[in-house]
């Protein structure tokens, strides 16, 4: 799948697609082999666990709002403008440990199987199945002690 040309809308996903992870909402923003962008929109006291993508570099533009991160084990904060890097294979999570929202920008280098395990989880709300999906999908959760 090559990148087309174009716009995609604020607050609006690529093509019109919207998906709800778990309570959050996130936008396709840019779908291409090589690249997969998304928007997440995290309330206070959501979060994505530790965990790690072995083919995928990952990045995170954080347009407002803090974001609280752990990275191969350290705490980091980040803030509006701020981007963060995750190498492939290295323990990541995010967190919005706040009172206020966050909204960000995600990408992944290339785009793997994200793309289609965002698909899967749309409105699933059984947190084993998400675990299991997200396996199959080359997205591999920590046990919860990652993220302390």
């Amino acid at each position: 799948m090559d990148l087309n040309k174009g716009i995609t809308p604020n607050a609006e996903g690529y093509e019109g697609v919207e998906w709800n992870i778990l309570g959050q909402i996130y936008y396709p923003k840019s779908v291409c082999e090589s690249s997969f962008a998304f928007e997440a929109n995290s309330a206070p006291g959501q979060s994505v666990p530790v965990h790690v993508h072995p083919t995928q570099d990952e990045f995170i533009l954080v347009q407002e709002g803090t974001l609280d991160l752990k990275i191969d084990g350290e705490w980091i904060k980040a803030g509006p403008g701020d981007v963060v890097r995750m190498p492939k294979g290295i323990p990541h999570g995010y967190f919005n440990n706040s009172d206020k929202p966050v909204r960000a920008l995600f990408w992944v280098s290339p785009m793997g199987k994200l793309k289609d395990l965002f698909i899967a989880l749309h409105e699933l709300e059984d947190v084993e199945e998400v675990v299991r999906l997200s396996a199959a999908h080359e997205v591999n959760f920590l046990p919860p002690e990652a993220n302390a």
